[in-house]
């Protein structure tokens, strides 16, 4: 069964909407029962917040049914809990390896580079482009599905 956390920042915006996606995704395909799937954060700002209002606006406008979520910060001691800790951008990447303090399973990857056109996740905590971090939640949520 695979444990998928998805990683960012706050845990508000990209991460929740990978995790809503991700678990979408694996319903459609009748797999929702062999995924375990979450979403943290690297740094506390957002603790206890529900997903940003631009994210559960795009999923719902992608018909992408949005659960119960709050923000939470990833711990050290959650590492043997994950079969993969996907993380969007450079600063998570960070951020993830100042927490974890190493990745000695290389269970940690970005979540673009599971694509053919690897990079960073657009942060529409920035740019307030939630189709542009949509199409490439999707993107890397479909080709991980595929992986696995």
């Amino acid at each position: 069964m695979p444990r998928i956390l998805f990683v960012c920042h706050g845990n508000i915006c990209r991460s929740t909407m990978a995790q809503f996606v991700m678990a979408d995704l694996v319903r459609r395909a009748g797999r929702a029962d062999e995924f375990v799937i979450d979403s943290a954060a690297t740094s506390s700002e957002e603790l206890g917040n529900p997903p940003h209002h631009g994210t559960v606006a795009k999923l719902r406008e992608k018909g992408v049914p949005v659960g119960s979520h709050r923000a939470r910060q990833v711990r050290r001691d959650e590492y043997g809990d994950w079969d993969h800790i996907v993380y969007m951008d450079a600063e998570n990447a960070w951020g993830l390896s100042r927490i974890l303090r190493g990745d000695p399973d290389g269970k940690v990857s970005r979540l673009l580079d599971w694509t053919g056109r690897p990079g960073d996740v657009a942060d529409p905590w920035y740019t307030g482009d939630f189709e542009a971090t949509w199409r490439d939640v999707l993107a890397g949520c479909e080709a991980l599905l595929a992986a696995l």
